[in-house]
């Protein structure tokens, strides 16, 4: 398992096991967060098959089809380090990060895919 000491804080600090997202493991991110926009929205679902569970986006949310692009979430960490330590939150857990700010909660409505 590849979890980050990172990772476990995180988990330690909300009182949950981590769950493994491997960096080939493919997510859903949105255009913003690669030009560097905050507010960072993270929700992790179940994963399956080939996919961590992640959405990740920056700013304002939209249900537009094409809001999430496909991605490695190697990626995601280049892009945006800051997000690393909240990948280990397993299924139905949130985060939403800025500079000098951090909300973490569960949201049981995510695992009900």
């Amino acid at each position: 398992m590849t979890v980050t000491p990172a990772q476990r804080a995180i988990c330690k600090r909300f009182g949950v096991e981590c769950t493994e997202a491997p960096p080939d493991a493919l997510i859903g991110v949105a255009d913003g967060v690669r030009a560097g926009r905050t507010p960072l929205h993270g929700l992790r679902h179940p994963p399956q098959r080939d996919t961590a569970g992640w959405y990740v986006w920056a700013g304002d949310f939209s249900d537009a089809a094409d809001f999430f692009k496909t991605l490695h979430l190697s990626h995601l960490t280049e892009w945006r380090p800051e997000v690393e330590p909240y990948l280990g939150l397993p299924p139905g857990w949130r985060f939403l990060i800025a500079p000098d700010y951090e909300d973490v909660w569960y949201d049981a409505a995510l695992l009900d895919i």
